[in-house]
């Protein structure tokens, strides 16, 4: 039986630690037998086109205070976490830009045996977004929620084990009128994957998925149900180099018979390399069928990062990352090739409080007409705990 320490690492460290900040430990607060783990970012950045517009750019400074108030609770095999996030936004060139988003998740992790285990997540996010909208002057302001839940039959270490999952989430938009109505949809999807240890760390597998996209809209062109298949591995093949890898089909198959079918390979690939402990190098890719948008009733969507996480001291660390991705308008004209690199570096002023700089530039290149974009963002923050 996994001892509660562990189930409590992985119910903290997702939301707690961001990828280009390493240096901040969060402390906790006993409550009522619980621990309380709170977190606060504020930053100031500059970005010379936030609406990711083609030939008018707005620039703006954005005041951001984002806090992250965590409770965590345990007994002899269970944990739970529920988590706040906040994000308030303040552009100083565009009040109507500025919003607030918030986001509530509740997780849990049971044990009932060692050989059975039960993950559930609820969250609820309510969102506004200022790029890429569908109106150049108004965000793209929605809410969702969704719950989910994973079954695990099996010991961690045995020869074999499986996971059967379940997930189901509801997209809604609050804009006035019937502006993004198009995008309302209900998702729910089921997967089932097997896992067979091979031998010292690394675990092959077999994934089926099911997925059902239900919208709003009467007798949408994008109702759909998507199928895949992959094949993969897990593993941690020395103690430098960790792993995981799903190949396969995906196919979408479209309600309406005037709406072709869409089938094509997929594959979803991450690797860790650490040469050095304090040193890490991460390479993922994708490829998938997204949802549609802009009209489309699918985007195939192939992505590759790669990035450089490195303590060069006990206080300071660096993030160097580079993406590109491809994503292809089906049904239409249209390919977008966007290319997005950055830098982040982060000093440690006390346990408690990090000071960060940081750059990132995306270009889309799109070969249909007014998409295309380039932006540069500026930014310095300050990242306290306890």
């Amino acid at each position: 039986m996994k001892s509660f320490s562990s189930l409590t690492i992985v119910l903290i460290m997702p939301t707690l630690l961001p990828v280009c900040a390493w240096a901040l430990d969060p402390q906790s607060v006993d409550v009522a037998g619980m621990q309380f783990i709170p977190t606060l970012k504020v930053s100031e950045s500059y970005d010379d086109n936030f609406r990711q517009l083609n030939k008018r750019e707005e620039a703006s400074w954005i005041t951001t205070i984002a806090p992250v108030l965590a409770l965590v609770a345990e007994d002899r095999n269970s944990a739970y976490r529920l988590t706040y996030k906040g994000s308030s936004q303040i552009y100083h060139a565009d009040s109507d830009a500025s919003n607030t988003d918030h986001r509530v998740k509740l997780e849990s992790i049971m044990e009932f045996t060692a050989r059975q285990r039960l993950k559930l997540t609820g969250e609820y996010r309510k969102m506004e977004d200022t790029a890429d909208t569908t109106l150049a002057t108004e965000n793209d302001k929605y809410h969702v929620k969704s719950i989910a839940g994973v079954y695990s039959y099996g010991v961690e270490k045995a020869s074999n084990r499986i996971d059967l999952g379940a997930n189901h989430a509801e997209l809604r938009y609050d804009n006035s009128g019937n502006i993004n109505a198009e995008e309302e949809r209900d998702t729910t999807s089921v997967n089932a994957v097997w896992f067979h240890r091979l031998g010292g760390s690394t675990t092959a597998l077999i994934e089926a998925r099911h997925t059902d996209y239900d919208y709003l809209l009467a007798n949408s062109p994008r109702d759909n149900t998507e199928d895949a298949l992959l094949v993969g591995a897990v593993w941690e093949a020395t103690a430098k180099t960790t792993g995981k890898l799903r190949v396969g089909y995906e196919k979408k198959n479209f309600q309406r018979n005037d709406v072709e079918d869409l089938e094509s390979p997929m594959w979803e690939i991450g690797i860790d390399w650490k040469p050095r402990t304090y040193s890490k190098f991460s390479l993922s890719t994708r490829q998938s069928f997204d949802e549609g948008d802009e009209g489309s009733n699918a985007i195939k969507n192939t992505s590759s990062s790669l990035a450089w996480n490195h303590g060069w001291t006990y206080r300071i660390t660096s993030r160097v990352f580079v993406g590109y991705s491809q994503q292809d308008y089906e049904g239409q004209n249209r390919q977008d090739d966007i290319t997005n690199a950055g830098a982040n570096l982060t000093y440690k002023i006390r346990s408690w409080l990090d000071i960060g700089v940081g750059y990132t530039y995306i270009d889309n290149n799109s070969d249909a007409d007014n998409q295309g974009y380039k932006r540069n963002i500026y930014m310095i923050s300050l990242t306290g705990s306890l």
